[in-house]
């Protein structure tokens, strides 16, 4: 029989085995857990233990000035430019406690806003230095200023306040003394240490000037000399209850007497110029190789500076101070550092495309960025080439017509502006003053608009670019609510010709005491409908700047032009008078032989003229589209025909021997010499050929001379090729020239002596004799004078010599700064004034007391001396402009007022009034016309050329 377990004993074995491994499993588990966080403790506390070991350590190597270093880190890193907040301002930083309120009435507000074509119709409202409102503005908001001063603009085109991006303003002042140039250091190649402000003169004539045309803002650069001449400032031009060079500042980019920054900002904007090319290369004897190493050993220098702070900065930040030492600074590479770290504008003087290409690379090589090109002009042939430096594309800074004064500038076009915004560059248009003065840097955006850039651009080339360009976009250069209150209003459209400020305010302070305005037509209220150069640009770049300026001679064709709106012609008498208006602008003029045969309208005489001589010979039609014909004008004042190159002694005639200074030769005359200029004539200059395509057929020139005695001038055209070609020397000698008062040895005492002694007879050879002509009445003498002191001697030598000798002597004064203070008796004795430059500048002592005109002045110097019955003719200082003598004479009438100076005054001021000065016997005969506008101003545009003496018609 099967077997029953035991109940209990079958049982219990069972049971018990499973329970004890459970239990010892649980058992180890515990004991697991229990030693293994005693082990992490252990572990903590061991590590939290060192810790503190560790942080004790850093706290005894921790400098006391731990967080000043760590917030000068951290401050490294933020960009330049203003506080986030920087428009919640209510109050300008340059406020001048006790300035009102002031309301602009009924303006036509350009706002530089949306690309410069936003036009708002309204009020601004200023206060505090600061835009407060634009437009519309509610009379219950007008309520909560008290004291408000209203100005009634009556339509009138208002702007921001003009930005002058590249000016020597301060620095290279004026009038020019010994020791007051602080434009350039001759102590190195690199120089970033060095600081425009630190020579910036307050007592500079040219700021009042500046501010009369509108200028409000000038970044004030070193000089060229050096590859890098140091850091530039952008001041605001008007005087400061301070009086001082640092109240001038727009907006210091750290404190002035160190290099810190408050850490809770970031860092305003800092300017530096740079310059490569001929300029370093001329002045330290070296050469482009140079300059280029000069720059990359400074930025190599500047980036280990900079590796060194952002390796200490990194050791700061982890807390490793141990032996860390102070932070590493260097005074004078600190602002080159900062260019490395892109809180610099780097505003880089160049030319010509090789040194383009050399700073182009050295920005890639050293990864920072540059502002602008300044001069730049051959920017406009290499477009691609700039695009490949580091960063932002740079801007252009350029003149609009001032070029060919060196080799560098041989290849400048009036057409680079355009050229360049249609490559999407922006353009800045600049005075380098005094280089140009400042005063009339709108003149700068008018020629711009004039050749073809677009006029929104234009003048944002002068107020908006620049302003972006300088990290100043932020308070100036638009006219927008919170912006600094540098604000002009304008006499005219201010493209057009001769547009000046009727009133300037700088921080919201009015500029202008008793401004003089001098009403504009109403054509002037509109911008200029300029002509059309599209292909003159597109060769421009065809030929690499150096496009043909050749034209077609029609020789004894008829001509017959068509829809003439005007036409100006000089009588037998010497006058010029108008001979056809033709309010329709369908006139006609027919031309046979470069002889104007008829004028007239309709179905007139001259029309049926013309139909005959279609039907007899070939007749070319010209239709100039209401435009005009006019006497073409004379230049004179510069070394035109004589140079072509004026800073390249190979290009040009070169200066004569001046007696009072050194001995002259016996093989060339001794004493008794006189040179001729028409025996170092140059044709075909490129000056010239504008200058013909301008409509300026002649030039007078005389020998080119640093001392008191010049030459015999001579007549020469400037649209022949060679000396013998037909008319190419209208008059071989026209007239004596001397200089007196323009250099200090010898005294001016001595330079009169020498003058009466010749007048007097006591001359020998050629100069003796041409003095005797002189005296005899039958040569002009032409004097280059500027002092009203220095004139009035000279008066009184005349009066003697006409006493003793019953002759009238003929004089002309040329410069003629301060002829306006002897107008009277100028006019009383029989002397005639050639004022050169047109529009004056205090550029020395003797030519220091201006008369400005307006809005400083109700007259000018034009004015004031046709009212005492003086001969006015007026003049170039330097070849390049020749070609802007129609604007000259243009802005002259419209600067004075129909009532003071009539067109055709205008026009004889640069031609009849000019030969009859200076001794041209017979007068320049050619005329020209002009499509599309009158001969002076902004519409018209040259056409041909109709030469009596040459019996041709050119085509230009």
């Amino acid at each position: 029989m099967e077997k029953i377990p035991h109940p209990i004993t079958s049982v219990r074995p069972r049971m018990r085995e499973p329970y004890s491994k459970n239990f010892r499993r649980l058992y180890l588990l515990v004991q697991t857990f229990l030693w293994s966080s005693m082990a992490i403790l252990a572990l903590l506390f061991v590590h939290s233990v060192y810790e503190l070991m560790e942080v004790n350590v850093r706290l005894k190597n921790m400098p006391y000035n731990a967080q000043e270093i760590l917030d000068q880190c951290r401050q490294l890193k933020i960009p330049a430019g203003p506080p986030s907040d920087f428009h919640k301002r209510t109050t300008s930083d340059r406020f001048e406690a006790g300035t009102p309120p002031t309301l602009i009435r009924n303006a036509t507000i350009w706002t530089g806003r949306v690309s410069g074509f936003e036009v708002v119709r309204g009020d601004i409202l200023i206060d505090q230095g600061l835009i407060q409102a634009i437009g519309d503005i509610e009379p219950s908001y007008l309520n909560g200023f008290t004291g408000l001063f209203t100005v009634d603009a009556n339509g009138a085109w208002v702007t921001p306040g003009v930005v002058d991006m590249h000016s020597h303003l301060g620095v290279g002042s004026a009038p020019d003394f010994e020791g007051s140039d602080d434009v350039n250091s001759l102590k190195g190649l690199a120089l970033p240490w060095l600081r425009s402000l630190d020579g910036l003169n307050t007592h500079d004539d040219s700021y009042q000037l500046s501010i009369s045309g509108g200028l409000t803002t000038a970044n004030i650069l070193p000089g060229s000399a050096n590859a890098i001449g140091g850091q530039a400032f952008p001041i605001k031009l008007r005087p400061t209850h301070e009086r001082s060079t640092s109240s001038m500042l727009l907006e210091p980019p750290f404190t002035i007497n160190g290099t810190r920054v408050d850490p809770s900002l970031p860092p305003r904007w800092r300017q530096m110029k740079h310059a490569c090319g001929e300029n370093p290369s001329r002045v330290y004897a070296g050469t482009r190789m140079d300059t280029q190493w000069a720059f990359r050993e400074a930025y190599d220098t500047a980036r280990k500076v900079k590796e060194e702070q952002d390796t200490y900065c990194e050791k700061a930040s982890a807390g490793e101070w141990k032996d860390l030492g102070p932070f590493p600074e260097n005074l004078q590479w600190e602002a080159l550092v900062d260019v490395l770290r892109g809180r610099v504008k780097v505003h880089n003087h160049c030319y010509e495309a090789v040194d383009l290409d050399g700073m182009v690379r050295l920005t890639n090589e050293f990864k920072f960025s540059l502002a602008a090109f300044h001069h730049a002009h051959e920017t406009y042939l290499v477009p691609d080439l700039l695009k490949k430096a580091y960063g932002k594309t740079p801007g252009i800074a350029l003149f609009a017509t001032n070029g060919r004064y060196k080799r560098e500038a041989y290849r400048g076009s009036e057409f680079a502006p355009r050229i360049l915004t249609d490559n999407g560059f922006q353009v800045v248009m600049k005075s380098d003053h005094s280089v140009l003065n400042s005063r009339h840097l709108i003149h700068e955006a008018q020629q711009a608009h004039f050749y073809g850039l677009a006029s929104n651009l234009a003048l944002a080339s002068v107020t908006t670019t620049p302003a972006t360009i300088l990290g100043m976009d932020h308070r100036i250069g638009f006219i927008k609510t919170g912006y600094d209150a540098d604000i002009v209003i304008w006499d005219s459209h201010p493209l057009a010709l001769g547009a000046a400020p009727q009133q300037v305010f700088i921080d919201g302070i009015a500029q202008l005491r008793d401004p003089h305005v001098t009403p504009k037509p109403a054509h002037a209220q509109k911008a200029p409908e300029t002509p059309n150069f599209d292909e003159e640009a597109r060769r421009a770049v065809e030929y690499d700047g150096l496009p043909p300026l050749t034209h077609q001679s029609l020789g004894p064709q008829a001509i017959f032009f068509t829809n003439v709106g005007h036409v100006h012609m000089c009588g037998k008498d010497g006058e010029i008078a108008q001979i056809l208006s033709d309010e329709r602008k369908s006139g006609h003029v027919l031309v046979k032989d470069g002889k104007v045969v008829c004028v007239g309208s309709g179905d007139s005489i001259c029309s049926r003229t013309a139909k005959a001589e279609t039907e007899s010979l070939r007749v070319k039609f010209i239709d100039l589209h209401g435009g005009s014909i006019a006497p073409a004008l004379t230049s004179f004042g510069s070394p035109l025909g004589l140079q072509e190159i004026e800073q390249e002694p190979s290009t040009e005639d070169g200066s004569v021997i001046d007696p009072l200074t050194k001995n002259v030769p016996e093989i060339v005359g001794g004493d008794g010499s006189l040179i001729r200029a028409v025996d170092g004539l140059q044709y075909s200059s490129r000056d010239a050929q504008l200058a013909y395509r301008a409509g300026v057929t002649a030039g007078i020139s005389s020998p080119m001379s640093s001392g008191f005695l010049s030459g015999l001038g001579t007549a020469f055209s400037t649209g022949v090729f060679h000396k013998l070609s037909p008319g190419a020397v209208l008059q071989e000698e026209t007239a004596v020239h001397v200089t007196i008062g323009a250099f200090t040895k010898p005294s001016v005492s001595t330079q009169i002596g020498l003058l009466r002694r010749l007048l007097n007879g006591e001359g020998s050879g050629a100069l003796g004799e041409a003095f005797g002509m002189i005296v005899k009445g039958e040569l002009p003498l032409v004097i280059n004078v500027d002092s009203a002191d220095i004139m009035a001697t000279l008066i009184k030598l005349k009066q003697e010599l006409e006493s003793n000798n019953r002759n009238h002597i003929h004089f002309t004064f040329v410069g003629g700064s301060e002829a306006h203070i002897l107008a009277k008796e100028i006019g009383a004795a029989g002397i005639g004034v050639i004022l050169r430059p047109v529009r004056p500048f205090p550029y020395t002592w003797k030519s220091r007391r201006i008369l400005p005109g307006p809005p400083l002045t109700k007259d000018n110097a034009v004015t004031t001396l046709l009212r005492h019955n003086v001969t006015v003719g007026i003049g170039i200082e330097e070849s390049w402009s020749a070609r802007n003598i129609r604007f000259d004479a243009g802005w002259v009438a419209l600067e004075a007022g129909e009532d003071n100076v009539s067109y055709e005054q205008a026009l004889a001021l640069a031609s009849t009034n000019l030969e009859k000065l200076l001794g041209l016997k017979n007068g320049n005969s050619d005329l020209v016309a002009v499509a599309h506008g009158d001969f002076l101003s902004f519409e018209g545009k040259p056409t041909a050329i109709i030469s009596e003496s040459r019996n041709t018609v050119d085509l230009l």
